[in-house]
């Protein structure tokens, strides 16, 4: 009988047999890892309820990927404990089970869809998108077939380490979700008041705030790089640097809300992701944008802007964004080529979000109001929030065309070739 510390390097080593194979922790009596001759291993915890002479049993903590060995030496603490105060752990997840077969309205994928259905839907509606996919793809798959008030903190854990450790946005979105369909179980009574497994847990790391702002040179590179990628890539990158908008708000657009004549972009509070209406200026610049996607001055009375269906918005962002990518690394090798220049540039990482803060900054260096440049990206930090939000009704509008208006101009004198080409032209080259 095999014995040793369980710990990742020696159950990576452990191989298969013929038969079943065992490491026994000699740290903590009773937890080993089993391999089958498939392979597979598994966490288990032998134990006996009562003296020496009574049976031995056997129970699986669970298997190895879904629980690192710490886990599950954690796991097999708690069930010893249990253990010594008579408890049957085998009982009581036999006891689990049955409720799950008896109780199927609290089984976890039943409950997830009440949630989303009796909450998310109607309370929660811009993130209803956002919740279901973060359950359907992260939480579900692991609790399946669990009822929800069996779920415990030690399961929260095991979800959480599950996820990948480079993407700190994803546990704290996760983390978030998670919190709030047990806190509305628990307002429903649905699990007893503070039992929730997520009391007292520790939630996961902030995420570092970026600062990220695309230099000139950068932005130029975006915009002249997108007319690369044709309909509808070229025009959508080309709208979100040129209004600042966020990336779901410009993606839904439809041509209902714009105005040609008023040039001008209304959003309600439905699409806008602080539920507060939102008017958005159309520069020259964008103007020419959606002629191009128009096909003349005579825009459709309705229907998405950029859509490949005609039914759905557009999609495929992180396909859209390596594209985008290998475009401003071609445009600029082309260029070195064109000059004769040996000097490599490097263009470091940039997210979609990226060109909002460029545009917010980008007002300031013009010298737009702070209050104004709020107001151009449907902000309520800071001039309109709280109490101040009460008594300003001011909408800027006026201050807010002047601002996009410079900007679309700032754009012009990046982008716009030494001929002295105007602003407008510049959609022109991709038609």
């Amino acid at each position: 009988m095999a014995q040793g510390s369980i710990t990742k390097r020696a159950v990576d080593a452990l191989k298969p047999g013929v038969a079943d194979r065992f490491l026994w922790s000699v740290e903590r009596k009773g937890f080993g890892l089993k391999v089958t001759p498939s392979g597979k291993k598994v966490y288990v915890l032998q134990y006996r309820m009562g003296g020496r002479g009574s049976p031995t049993r056997r129970y699986t903590i669970g298997a190895h990927g879904d629980w690192t060995p710490e886990l599950a030496d954690k796991e097999a603490a708690r069930l010893l404990r249990m253990v010594d105060t008579g408890t049957d752990p085998a009982s009581v997840k036999r006891e689990r089970v049955e409720r799950l077969r008896t109780d199927s309205a609290l089984a976890f994928p039943d409950y997830v869809q009440t949630f989303l259905d009796r909450y998310v839907k109607p309370e929660w509606t811009r993130s209803y998108d956002f919740a279901e996919s973060i359950l359907r793809l992260h939480v579900t798959p692991r609790w399946k077939s669990r009822t929800l008030p069996s779920i415990c903190k030690s399961d929260v854990t095991a979800l959480f380490d599950a996820l990948p450790a480079d993407k700190p946005a994803l546990a704290r979105n996760t983390f978030a979700v998670v919190r709030k369909l047990f806190n509305w179980a628990e307002g429903r009574g649905d699990i007893e008041q503070g039992k929730s497994p997520l009391v007292g847990y520790t939630p996961p790391s902030a995420v570092d705030s970026r600062d990220r702002v695309l230099a000139d040179w950068e932005l130029r590179l975006v915009w002249l790089a997108s007319g690369d990628l044709g309909y509808p890539f070229a025009p959508f990158y080309r709208s979100l640097a040129a209004t600042g908008q966020r990336r779901d708000e410009v993606a839904g657009m439809d041509w209902r809300e714009l105005n040609r004549g008023a040039a001008e972009w209304t959003l309600s509070g439905e699409r806008t992701k602080n539920g507060q209406p939102h008017i958005v200026h159309l520069s020259a610049l964008m103007i020419a944008e959606l002629d191009v996607i128009a096909k003349g001055e005579a825009w459709p009375s309705k229907g998405l802007v950029f859509s490949t269906n005609g039914k759905t918005s557009i999609s495929g962002y992180s396909r859209g964004k390596s594209r985008i990518d290998a475009a401003m690394l071609a445009l600029t090798r082309r260029e070195r080529e064109a000059s004769g220049s040996l000097e490599e540039i490097e263009i470091a990482p940039w997210r979609v979000h990226d060109l909002r803060r460029t545009l917010v900054t980008g007002l300031q260096r013009l010298g737009v109001r702070f209050e104004v440049t709020e107001a151009c990206v449907n902000h309520l930090s800071g001039a309109k929030a709280g109490v101040a939000g009460v008594y300003q009704r001011h909408e800027w509008r006026d201050e807010k065309r002047a601002a996009f208006d410079a900007w679309a101009r700032h754009i012009g004198q990046i982008v716009a070739p030494a001929d002295g080409s105007n602003v407008v032209d510049l959609a022109a080259r991709r038609a």
